[in-house]
């Protein structure tokens, strides 16, 4: 690949790079998710203060978060700052690298698994990735929410696999379950009898579990829950729970209550 064929970060990202060249006046780093890349950490770049000893800051095979600089693409390296990426911004920059990382290797495991061909997973891997921002967040969509990946317009036979490779490797910081209710209650006081029904469903809320229970109006009589919990169990079991609480009261007014997830 020629250097003017290379892909460079914008001016101000945060990139991760490796070290592979530690000098007096600072460190040579490539940087891992731009094929080809090099870039170039001055020492004054290297932390706050007198530098007396640069390598108590780095050392080759480090793997560091540094901002880009302003700097000429004539072929040279880019100029890098370690010392302005604060330790919350490079912990958060670094897992983001794994995660990505990660989701590479699983979706790689998928594709040799379902025997796709290397165009095909090649156009889906870029689709996703441009849809959801990075390939993990296809994947981390995918754990969250039933139904993501077709709400976002794709479809085919790949979709069934690629979920289910999710919910068994990627543990998302939270898991919604959305539905649909259709109540109905003929009586004087059906409306509030439907009420008092989604009421009871959003009492299986806890907030210091971490789990919601929201009902709206459809438009009757239909009804749509949504929950949102730490985990997939505890989705389902809230889910279980809600359906309960509103089938309960509906039923005991002589009513009729049907629900569907989405």
């Amino acid at each position: 690949m020629s250097k003017t064929d290379l892909v460079y970060p914008d001016e101000g990202e945060l990139v991760v790079v490796t070290v592979h060249s530690v000098k007096q006046n600072g460190a040579d780093v490539s940087l891992d998710e731009y094929d080809g890349v090099e870039g170039f950490i001055f020492i004054g770049e290297i932390a706050s203060g007198w530098i007396k000893n640069i390598r108590r800051f780095v050392r080759e095979g480090q793997r560091l978060v540094c901002k880009v600089m302003p700097s000429r693409r004539d072929g040279s390296s880019l100029k890098l700052s370690l010392k302005s990426v604060s330790e919350e911004r490079r912990r958060d920059r670094l897992q983001q690298w794994k995660n990505e990382q990660r989701a590479l290797q699983l979706f790689k495991v998928l594709s040799e698994s379902q025997k796709w061909k290397s165009d095909f997973a090649s156009e889906l891997q870029a689709e996703l990735t441009q849809v959801f921002e990075t390939l993990y967040g296809a994947f981390e969509e995918a754990a969250m929410q039933e139904g993501s990946i077709v709400d976002a317009g794709f479809e085919g036979e790949w979709i069934q696999p690629f979920v289910e490779m999710s919910v068994e490797n990627i543990i998302p910081p939270f898991v919604e379950i959305r539905g649909i209710l259709t109540l109905k209650v003929e009586t004087n006081n059906g409306v509030e009898t439907i009420r008092e029904a989604l009421l009871a469903a959003e009492k299986n809320s806890s907030p210091e579990d971490e789990i919601e229970v929201h009902c709206y109006y459809n438009g009757a009589p239909e009804y749509r829950i949504e929950l949102r919990a730490p985990d997939f169990k505890t989705a389902e079991d809230t889910w279980t729970a809600s359906l309960s609480s509103v089938v309960s009261v509906v039923e005991a007014a002589g009513g009729t209550a049907d629900s569907y997830r989405e």
